[in-house]
């Protein structure tokens, strides 16, 4: 027998009793990155959730950035998704062929690849 999910108001400080993921308001906001979807918003906002586990665990590379791993088959599942739509995801958050919130580097035959999340800053860039 399933289990019955029954909603009800929040009372108090009852909304505390939730972890949540991170995304930047600027990311929702922001004009220059109105033409992401909403999936890639949420996707940015679980890979930075990922981050903080990796810097905490040490996870940096020779020149100290620090990476993550996030298989296809993990944001798959996380997101309720096929293998093509996770994909599709992945590239337009990429340095290679998206917006550029993301470096994927590969890491050999079977093993995933390292996910080097960005940040970002609005404004004009510095010379």
């Amino acid at each position: 027998m399933a289990a019955e999910t029954f909603f009800d108001y929040y009372y108090g400080d009852e909304s505390t009793q939730f972890s949540f993921y991170r995304i930047p308001q600027q990311l929702i906001t922001g004009k220059c990155f109105k033409h992401i979807s909403v999936e890639d918003k949420l996707l940015y906002g679980l890979l930075l959730d990922r981050l903080g586990l990796s810097a905490k665990s040490g996870w940096h590379d020779k020149s100290g950035r620090v990476y993550i791993y996030y298989t296809l088959a993990e944001i798959q599942e996380n997101l309720n998704c096929g293998h093509d739509k996770a994909t599709k995801l992945l590239v337009e958050l990429d340095t290679k062929s998206g917006c550029g919130l993301i470096e994927r580097v590969k890491q050999g035959q079977g093993r995933p690849a390292r996910i080097y999340v960005k940040r970002f800053t609005t404004g004009t860039r510095p010379m």
